[in-house]
């Protein structure tokens, strides 16, 4: 056995000693049948709380060895095989392997493989969600299961409070999160926000862009993160991006805004259309998987909480999309009337949603649900709903004949996992 391999182990095993004895919240995402053959997969951003949820749900159950392949010592080894040897010693032949950041790992997924057909039990975690998307069945050929760890929801986020809290005190709380976000360390150590989430940021986009695809402009791609970070909710072209920042052309732009959605901290919706060609075609809007990071890097977005607003109602949206349960565009028509998220499952548009904080401008009020109306019509959708700051009401609207009944709901209701019985 290696001797670098097992220090390094032995180092890391100590570190979860430590974390498992701080404060932890309770995470919404659940490990599923993790000792019967099923892989599972741990998607989420760096530093969302992934490793220390499969910590804590595999220390309930048993056994486990943990190697965190953030490692360079462990990146460099050729023999896989050291490293499990080393792990059955450190842990005394574990009952569950905890494999953590595995994208790091040349050829992962043989390995991962090779482990699962020798009967370990496996949970895996990745920051990157092109080892964790639609192609994960292309990579593993054993059952592996999807779990989602995102940065906290709003309701995990309200667990801090450790309290049973009014409506008053969640709308309250719903503003805090709105600017700075849920990842868990700077809430729960109470870190400088603006500094350890700008850190991050730029963590991600040297490590696991800049350094992962060697790329040589680093400047453009600093430049368009700066862009599209401070342009969250706001719709764009390619070409117009390219003329915008630094990327020499479309192409370039279209390929790093998908390692920035490989790594999780950007995604796109596209314009809906029922003609696929239409859709990659037309314009994208773009989102942040946490509004801290916004907080963080944008340049004068913090007032813009309209914008803010909208990205919240679209990162749950996303969730959903991520988990299978549907997928998510926008809408627009040639009267350049927008409805935000048009939620689609199968072949049918199942709901039409608008994402507007304040709606007691009657001029505003109007504008919403003409669109919705609209769209409604278009896409035979009759699920019309306004997500609100505060607003809650269910109207009967009408516009040149276009009838049906909008729900006004407040974002903090709408969240899941929020009670509403206070």
């Amino acid at each position: 056995m290696i001797p670098a391999i097992k220090d390094s182990l032995l180092l890391q095993k100590r570190e979860i000693e430590s974390k498992l004895k701080e404060d932890y919240v309770e995470r919404e995402a659940r490990l599923k049948s993790p000792d019967k053959g099923i892989i599972n997969v741990i998607i989420g951003p760096r530093r969302a709380g992934k490793s220390f949820f499969a910590m804590r749900a595999l220390h309930a159950l048993g056994n486990f060895g943990y190697a965190n392949f953030d490692d360079e010592k462990l990146v460099s080894v050729e023999d896989y095989g050291e490293i499990i040897a080393a792990l059955g010693s450190i842990y005394s032949s574990p009952k569950y392997l905890l494999l953590d950041e595995i994208q790091n790992l040349s050829k992962w997924e043989l390995f991962v493989n090779r482990l699962q057909r020798q009967g370990y039990n496996l949970v895996i975690t990745g920051s990157n969600s092109h080892l964790l998307s639609r192609e994960l069945s292309t990579h593993l050929t054993g059952r592996h299961l999807l779990v989602n760890v995102f940065p906290f929801s709003f309701s995990e986020f309200l667990k801090l409070e450790k309290k049973e809290l009014t409506s008053s005190e969640k709308k309250e709380k719903l503003a805090y999160y709105l600017v700075y976000g849920g990842y868990p360390e700077p809430l729960i150590k109470k870190l400088d926000y603006k500094d350890y989430l700008s850190t991050l940021f730029n963590s991600i986009i040297l490590k696991d862009i800049v350094r992962r695809y060697r790329i040589r402009a680093v400047d453009a791609i600093d430049d368009l993160a700066s862009y599209l970070i401070s342009n969250i909710a706001k719709e764009f072209s390619y070409t117009s991006l390219s003329k915008l920042t630094k990327c020499r052309s479309p192409v370039t732009v279209e390929k790093y805004i998908s390692y920035f959605e490989e790594a999780l901290i950007f995604f796109r919706i596209s314009k809906f259309s029922f003609k696929l060609k239409e859709q990659i075609d037309s314009n994208k809007k773009i989102y942040c998987t946490d509004n801290g990071l916004i907080h963080a890097k944008a340049f004068k977005i913090s007032n813009d909480t309209g914008r803010l607003f909208e990205n919240l109602a679209a990162i749950e949206l996303k969730k959903r999309e991520i988990s299978g349960e549907a997928e998510v565009y926008f809408w627009k028509n040639t009267q350049q009337e927008e409805v935000d998220f048009v939620v689609k499952r199968g072949h049918k548009v199942e709901q039409l949603i608008q994402a507007c904080q304040d709606i007691s401008d009657a001029k505003t009020k109007e504008r919403e649900i003409r669109a919705l109306l609209k769209a409604g019509e278009e896409l035979k959708c009759n699920k019309l709903v306004i997500l609100t700051g505060d607003y809650e009401a269910e109207e009967n609207a009408e516009w040149f004949g276009i009838k049906a009944k909008i729900s006004f709901v407040p974002l903090w209701k709408w969240l899941p996992g929020i009670s509403t019985d206070i």
